[in-house]
């Protein structure tokens, strides 16, 4: 055994080795990419949820949008106003007040007060559903009860319950998955402190939304007539509040035929 040849292709070897690291050492120098140290520091005061409620792909992606002033400091709707006081001091500004929201799902038909075209047995998928006449329940606007919603929620905040929808307040974030899972749009965001809304969202005469409900909106305009602030109309058949000039008094609920004005999560 030629143990001078051995000898010759290890040192080789190990010679080429702290070649290639040298080269690989200075390109990582020259071809670094310099993070602004705001962006960790950033994403270390994020909740870590990467629910996607500012808009954004996930923490990270929100941490740079900050930086790079494509996004505010308040986006974060699981972290909140705390989260937004952290992250302006990082960046030196002031924080902006932050209006605590909650999801409120606009619809009341459950299984006792929506009648029904047909019974489905199929695939437990709202969007699956959809291509069947919007699902089984009379009303085309109706919640399908199949919970796309309730399993895009990352916080445990929306269930189906009686064949609807509903939201859990406690642990609602507001993040907005479960709006953008509703493929009928029945799912809004309401401020928090101000959780009236009209559990509705037929937009048919009153006569007919009678046929496939017992609790749709029959567009009465008692709700208008009791409101002293001019914050509820009839639009389209439908009650619709408005939030700026809303004060939360209830009145809308106390006069509604169909006690379809609740608060949200009930």
């Amino acid at each position: 055994m030629d143990w001078m040849n051995i000898i010759a292709a290890v040192l080789s070897l190990g010679l080429m080795g702290l070649l290639f690291g040298a080269v690989l050492a200075v390109a990582s120098r020259v071809f670094e990419v310099k993070t602004d140290e705001r962006i960790p520091q950033i994403i270390e005061s994020l909740p870590g949820a990467n629910c996607g409620g500012c808009g954004f792909a996930g923490c990270s992606a929100y941490a740079n949008a900050i930086v790079e002033g494509k996004a505010g400091c308040g986006c974060c709707p699981v972290g909140g106003e705390e989260t937004a006081k952290k992250i302006a001091g990082i960046m030196g500004l002031t924080a902006e007040k932050q209006t605590r929201m909650c999801a409120a799902v606009h619809c009341c038909g459950t299984e006792s007060a929506a009648a029904k075209k047909y019974t489905y047995r199929g695939i437990g998928d709202c969007n699956a559903v959809m291509r069947l006449g919007g699902g089984e329940k009379a009303c085309p606007y109706s919640c399908t009860g199949l919970g796309n919603c309730a399993r895009a929620c990352k916080f445990d905040a929306m269930h189906i319950v009686d064949g609807v929808a509903c939201v859990d307040r406690a642990k609602c974030t507001a993040c907005g998955m479960c709006v953008a899972s509703c493929p009928k749009g029945l799912v809004e965001l309401v401020p928090y402190d101000n959780p009236y809304y009209v559990g509705c969202s037929n937009r048919d005469k009153g006569v007919l939304t009678k046929n496939d409900c017992t609790v749709g909106c029959i567009a009465c305009r008692m709700c208008e007539k009791a409101c002293e602030q001019d914050a509820i109309h009839v639009i389209d058949n439908r009650a619709r509040i408005d939030y700026h000039k809303c004060i939360g008094c209830g009145a809308c609920a106390e006069k509604c035929p169909k006690k379809i004005i609740r608060t949200a999560g009930k």
